[in-house]
């Protein structure tokens, strides 16, 4: 099997290698995994306070866990440091309410007693992405964990040592044996954890891929969560604060470099402010310092690889030829490392691949709109259903648009993020099923129904 690599894009240096286990080993895994499941599900308040701890141990190593992703992936220290913090915030929203949200439900039947009982599923394959390498992995390992759940867990290669790292923390903070683990790997390793013993899997990452782990979790009958690509419109209507709406523009568009799956990516924009607002979002945009992630005043770093790099400048290039016009950046900044200016272009056109395809870099095409109804339009004229969001002081029509638009999260006058507290994934292309929120939480149960009767004389034997 090929060595991993990986490599540090803010220089284009190695870092490290890696062997990737073998089907051997993942099984071995997740055969521990099982042994320790049996234990770990019985007891929620023990769960509870082993997440605390986990919970404490995070904080004070965030800035060491931060530097990790930043030399694997190069979004700056300040963003992984927050990545870290917010990881606290969802295990302990978690440890706080899981006991609520898997209170057993009463059912009014014909029987003398009748309930709802939310059990867990056993061991839960993960297999993440490299954009937010410890919050991808946490979000959806809080509430899987305190619901009894195990976890066998395979990181981007791009990331391999942040997912190591997870596992250490785990190990550090004193939780049992077998309850976390991390697979050495890349596809074919994430192949061997499908067909493994798991009983059920998470998917985080491309639209490609995870049609493939789709079709490899059915042929085993086993339930999978599908967390995809998303390619957010970001409607700004005629009635909106400008200089809000810039704001947003530029954290929902430059956040992560752009590499990140509810970034804005589509801004529709009303023609009677379209020109202030251009103004204002290339002024905000331009602001942005390109360079060492691991500098405090850096916003954004490089993208996360070469390829990465070569993809958007492709779709930049693309655009040019079909006629966009540049209105800042449009280029790789020269030098080492995999940089690219933060770039913001109008005259897109729908034969453009910017327009069709997920652009996972600091890249924002405008379209000018005549009307909301336009702006919904070409808003849901996409493959993607992930997140959107409007801008706009007339809230009883956000109201109304929110409805219309093909997503999962609707945003009104702010960027779409995810929060523990609310449900969070897509349709269409974007995939299926949730993370976060009790909904999350009950992607990976057994919805048990148990039914007391004292006698035959009511039931219906029909199927």
């Amino acid at each position: 099997m090929n060595q991993i690599t990986t490599v540090n894009p803010a220089t284009g240096e190695k870092i490290s290698e890696y062997s990737p286990m073998d089907k051997n080993q993942v099984f071995e895994l997740v055969g521990k995994a099982k042994r320790a499941y049996p234990e770990w599900k019985k007891d929620y308040e023990k769960r509870r306070s082993y997440i605390y701890n986990l919970v404490e141990h995070l904080k004070k190593n965030k800035v060491k866990l931060a530097k990790v992703a930043t030399s694997e992936m190069g979004k700056p220290l300040k963003e992984s440091i927050g990545e870290i913090e917010k990881c606290a915030w969802a295990l302990e929203f978690y440890a706080d309410h899981g006991d609520s949200f898997l209170t057993d439900e009463v059912l009014n039947t014909d029987a003398r007693k009748s309930f709802l009982t939310f059990e867990p599923l056993g061991v839960i394959g993960s297999i993440m992405p490299w954009n937010f390498p410890y919050w991808q992995a946490l979000r959806f390992a809080a509430p899987c964990l305190m619901a009894g759940n195990a976890i066998v867990m395979k990181p981007s290669r791009v990331t391999m040592q942040s997912g190591i790292e997870i596992e250490k923390a785990f190990t550090e903070s004193g939780m049992p044996d077998g309850i976390f683990q991390t697979v050495v790997g890349s596809v074919e390793s994430a192949n061997h954890l499908i067909d493994s013993d798991v009983n059920a899997v998470t998917f985080t990452g491309s639209t490609n891929a995870g049609a493939k782990v789709g079709e490899r979790a059915a042929r085993h009958l086993k339930k999978c969560v599908l967390e995809l690509g998303g390619s957010d419109p970001f409607i700004v209507l005629d009635d909106a604060i400008i200089e809000n709406a810039a704001e947003g523009a530029v954290k929902g568009r430059f956040i992560n470099c752009g590499q990140s799956c509810v970034a804005s990516k589509r801004f529709f924009v009303g023609k009677n402010i379209a020109k202030d607002f251009i103004e204002l979002f290339i002024k905000k945009a331009s602001k942005l310092k390109v360079g060492d992630p691991m500098l405090s005043e850096t916003d954004i770093g490089p993208l996360s690889s070469k390829d990465g790099l070569e993809t958007i400048s492709g779709i930049v290039e693309d655009a040019k030829e079909k006629g966009a016009e540049i209105l800042l950046g449009g280029s790789k900044v020269e030098g080492k490392g995999f940089f690219y200016k933060p770039t913001i272009l109008t005259n897109v056109k729908p034969e453009m691949r910017i327009s069709n395809e997920e652009t996972f870099g600091p890249v924002a095409p405008i379209t000018i709109v005549e009307n909301e109804s336009e702006a919904i339009r070409l808003a849901n004229e996409s493959e993607f259903g992930l997140g959107a969001s409007i801008w706009t002081k007339d809230l009883a029509k956000a109201d109304k648009m929110s409805r219309r638009i093909e997503s999962g999260i609707v945003s009104v006058n702010n960027v779409v993020i995810s929060d523990p507290r609310i449900p969070f994934g897509g349709i269409k292309h974007s995939g299926f099923g949730r993370e976060l929120s009790r909904y999350g939480m009950l992607e990976f149960i057994n919805l048990k129904s148990v039914r007391f009767y004292d006698n035959l004389t009511h039931h219906h034997y029909v199927e």
